[in-house]
């Protein structure tokens, strides 16, 4: 089976910071929030950005697995969250394909789901997100990554 990644997205620590504040002033528009869902693991760090720009206390967390590090599986879900999300801002780091959002979607249906990065096949299943990126892109977020050398361009052409 071949890479569906073609492209990669590199998100500094930095950048994710921007953006999730740039998600938080989208979303201070649209509340007021009773409380925030993050899916774990992704939308922990988002969340907490999120709840600290809208004054938000009340953070809860779903649990579902469906990725590893390259690779995306069928949702599991590890621990629900009660009601059906009235008032509830859902947060999560991607919108990928849409399974994992599709699961949370039906847990809490009047929810209002947000992400910092959405992918085409999953966009339609989030509210409210900052960055588009293309489907064959995988996104390297900072909790994935240290720092290392890397070859210059110019050395991975034989010159």
């Amino acid at each position: 089976m071949s890479d569906p990644y073609q492209k990669s997205f590199p998100v500094s620590w930095d950048q994710l910071h921007r953006d999730a504040k740039a998600l938080a002033w989208r979303l201070a528009e649209e509340g007021p929030w009773t409380g925030i869902v993050a899916i774990t693991r992704g939308g922990l760090v988002p969340a907490a950005i999120v709840a600290r720009e809208l004054d938000l206390r009340l953070v809860d967390t779903v649990c579902v697995a469906s990725y590893d590090h390259k690779t995306q599986g069928k949702p599991s879900i590890l621990k629900p969250v009660p009601g059906d999300g009235d008032g509830t801002l859902i947060v999560d780091d991607l919108v990928d394909t849409g399974r994992t959002a599709a699961v949370v979607r039906e847990m809490l249906p009047k929810a209002h789901f947000a992400t910092v990065y959405a992918k085409p096949a999953g966009r339609p299943l989030v509210d409210t997100f900052i960055t588009e990126v293309s489907q064959d892109t995988w996104i390297y977020f900072p909790w994935d990554m240290e720092l290392q050398f890397v070859q210059p361009i110019a050395s991975g052409r034989g010159d």
